[in-house]
């Protein structure tokens, strides 16, 4: 039950030259927090719906805060429409729970001594599960870091996917980066011909 925090810890640790989109990570995040709600045992998926359960114990602040966000009515939610609600801000609110546990830090500027760079990870045990983990392509970790853009995808991780919720889960994380993806694509193209036009207008 801890897929969640590694996933946020192993976007904190990737290297600043990679180009990470938060709202992908936020999304793979937010996919990971079901996920490890799953293993709580705090709800099942019926067919692509978020059936709650008991309110869960897990210790975490923010799985608890993800658990309290269910829709507990008929006909419940569907896992893309809760990946897109929960995954708003999520990267920001992980970096920020790390850092609180001093497992983060931010860095100082050059010239003024306060934290006003971004955040880095620091080195700790949760830093090196969490990159173990991921060296031994570990099948959910894997994809969920693939959809957040931590690595390219590995396609012989995916044949050792199984069980029929992580799959509807994993499946639903990937559609909405899909989505984002266009929408970003969409935007660059509109941006694009806006440029040209006022360009073309001076």
């Amino acid at each position: 039950m801890n897929a969640a925090r590694d996933l946020a810890v192993l976007a904190l640790a990737a290297s600043p030259g990679t180009p990470l989109e938060q709202g992908d990570v936020s999304l793979a995040l937010a996919g990971a927090e079901l996920l490890d709600l799953v293993e709580a045992g705090a709800l099942v998926v019926d067919s692509d719906r978020i059936v709650p359960g008991a309110p869960p114990e897990t210790g975490d602040p923010l799985l608890d805060e993800a658990a309290a966000t269910f829709v507990r009515q008929e006909p419940y939610e569907a896992v893309e429409d809760w990946l897109w609600r929960r995954g708003e801000g999520l990267s920001a609110a992980y970096s920020s729970a790390l850092e609180s546990e001093g497992l983060a830090t931010r860095e100082r500027g050059r010239r003024i001594p306060v934290r006003s760079g971004r955040t880095v990870l620091l080195d700790s045990p949760e830093r090196t599960r969490a990159e173990e983990r991921l060296a031994s392509a570990e099948p959910v970790l894997t994809t969920l870091a693939t959809a957040a853009g931590l690595q390219d995808e590995r396609a012989e991780t995916l044949e050792d996917l199984t069980d029929d919720t992580v799959t509807a889960v994993l499946a639903a994380v990937g559609d909405a980066v899909m989505e984002l993806e266009g929408v970003r694509q969409r935007r660059a193209v509109e941006n694009s011909a806006f440029d040209n036009i006022w360009r073309g207008g001076v």
